[in-house]
């Protein structure tokens, strides 16, 4: 997407992080749930901004993604990160997810030389498409992860090994 500009988050950017997170649209796509989840949640998220482990996606001055590698803390780790991707949810099926997670592979590779990604997917997510187009493998398949409201998710755990 030619409009989309990517730059490095900032620490200002979890406001707009926090306010979509907050939407339940969004957050039924991730482990945590009540507000106080999130919130701590949130501010782990965009703390990795100090590394420069994180993009934010801006399109005609307006965030609209967000996508964040989360570093390993341990020596033995340190060849991987996790990581995160949201889009705002008026912005979605125009490519801007795809060019953010492109970035953020090339940002993993380039800049932190890392050996490989994972991340943590539900059951059903629209991000499985776009992990399976650039080459992430499923490798793990957990049945009833969680439970929210009497009601079960399973979880699909994805990799990229990029060496």
């Amino acid at each position: 997407m030619k409009e989309l500009d990517i730059r490095y988050s900032k620490i200002s950017d979890e406001k707009l992080l926090l306010k979509w997170m907050l939407d339940e649209e969004n957050s039924k796509w991730f482990t945590f749930s009540t507000k106080k989840e999130i919130e701590g949640s949130v501010r782990n998220w965009i703390g990795f901004s100090k590394f420069k482990a994180s993009l934010t996606g801006v399109l005609n001055n307006e965030i609209v993604s967000i996508a964040t590698l989360f570093l390993m803390p341990y020596r033995k780790l340190a060849h991987e990160a996790m990581i995160y991707l949201i889009v705002d949810k008026n912005h979605r099926k125009k490519g801007i997810g795809s060019d953010m997670l492109k970035n953020l592979i090339h940002l993993a590779k380039n800049s932190f030389k890392l050996e490989s990604l994972f991340i943590e997917v539900f059951d059903g997510s629209e991000m499985i498409p776009l992990l399976k187009k650039y080459k992430f493998e499923e490798f793990a398949y957990q049945e009833k992860y969680i439970k929210e409201n009497n009601h079960y998710k399973d979880r699909i755990l994805f990799d990229l090994w990029l060496k």
